[in-house]
């Protein structure tokens, strides 16, 4: 006696011919390649698809200089404000800086020197 479960009954087990009706298609290749007539894809790149702004030199420059020469920080600081808004460059936070720092170390030494003064002409008395 033959097992049910053997031939074309069986609807476990695949069909050898292929089921009637539908269409068969050829085994995918083996390298990676893009299909024919497709146009060639372009890498990924990570970030925004324009163009980054620069930030303006004399902006950094400004914050760097502040803290040893202010005098010079606050030049490249007003300097560089009025570029940023000729050419709208990034780098107006770090001119603010500079002129911030600037200025409050020039009022610090200007202070300083009121004091050394002051000290020298209340002590020149004795």
């Amino acid at each position: 006696m033959s097992s049910p479960y053997q031939g074309p009954q069986d609807p476990y087990r695949p069909d050898p011919s292929g089921p009637a009706g539908f269409p068969t298609y050829p085994p995918p290749p083996s390298a990676y390649a893009p299909p024919p007539g497709a146009a060639p894809m372009q890498p990924y790149s990570y970030g925004s698809p324009y163009a980054s702004q620069s930030t303006n030199t004399l902006a950094i420059i400004a914050l760097v200089t502040s803290f040893f020469v202010p005098i010079a920080g606050i030049i490249c600081g007003h300097l560089s404000l009025g570029q940023i808004r000729r050419t709208g460059e990034n780098g107006r936070g770090l001119a603010l800086a500079g002129l911030i720092i600037g200025y409050a170390y020039t009022a610090f030494i200007v202070l300083y020197f009121i004091f050394v003064i002051a000290m020298v002409i209340g002590f020149g008395g004795f």
